[in-house]
């Protein structure tokens, strides 16, 4: 059993609930963070049976007081943040419910895609960094996407958020962080059975990856077995940028 912490944002869903629902089987505490409350009652519902270890807290990651404040519930009640995983996100036309040309678009929603995708894991770094120096240690895990290494028309803010966070971000906070025995990796998966729209798109090994899959690569390179990564991203695609990028 560990005696860890971990924060996770978009807590309430997905890959980001998967992986605390796993690390609080082995004993973590948890912080599951996201903007939906009623989303964190359930779940802190069905997580019951970890009790005190399960702590959900209501933030909405493009505002950094709202960073401020989960870092310091989070350290309040279990004095540490060992590890931070940023997992909150999405196309902003897919949230938005638009569609169209680039163009067409509202610039508005592109604020809010990096608001979202981008400054969101920003702020979060920026706020539990300041915890993990006074710990002199920490993990910080960015997600990714395939979408940041390809681009896309539909979702420009989108790929623009991720292609920042799998390369100078990651690497700029691993930069950072390592006088004081923080590192920082980012896991950019191809497409993941959290939404079935995810099963249509091809990938070199002809499916979409489990989400489970997802959570044990990231659980590695957080864990001591992974100690000697840092500074770099890890596509997690099914061989999908091999088959459009050759």
């Amino acid at each position: 059993m560990s005696t860890k912490t971990v924060m996770l944002t978009g807590g309430a869903s997905g890959i980001a609930l998967l992986a605390g629902t796993c690390y609080a089987k082995e004993g973590y505490n948890v912080v599951l963070v996201d903007i939906n409350e009623d989303a964190l009652n359930k779940v802190k519902e069905s997580l019951s049976e970890y009790g005190d270890r399960i702590l959900v807290i209501r933030a909405d990651v493009t505002k950094y007081e709202d960073a401020v404040m989960a870092r310091d519930k989070a350290v309040e009640v279990f004095s540490t943040i060992d590890i931070l995983i940023c997992c909150a996100g999405g196309a902003e036309t897919r949230l938005c419910n638009q569609g169209g040309n680039f163009w067409e678009i509202p610039i508005e929603t592109y604020d809010f895609g990096i608001d979202l995708n981008l400054k969101g894991a920003i702020y979060f770094d920026h706020a539990v960094m300041a915890q993990m120096v006074k710990q002199n240690s920490g993990v910080i895990i960015h997600l990714g996407s395939i979408t940041g290494a390809e681009g896309s028309s539909a979702a420009v803010a989108y790929a623009a958020s991720k292609s920042a966070l799998m390369h100078g971000v990651t690497k700029s906070i691993a930069l950072a962080g390592a006088p004081y025995n923080i590192r920082c990796v980012c896991i950019a998966p191809g497409p993941v059975l959290t939404r079935d729209a995810m099963a249509n798109m091809k990938t070199l090994i002809g499916r979409a990856a489990d989400t489970q899959e997802i959570v044990d690569l990231i659980m590695y390179v957080a864990s001591e077995k992974g100690a000697f990564i840092n500074g770099t991203c890890f596509l997690a695609d099914g061989g999908r940028y091999v088959m459009y990028n050759k």
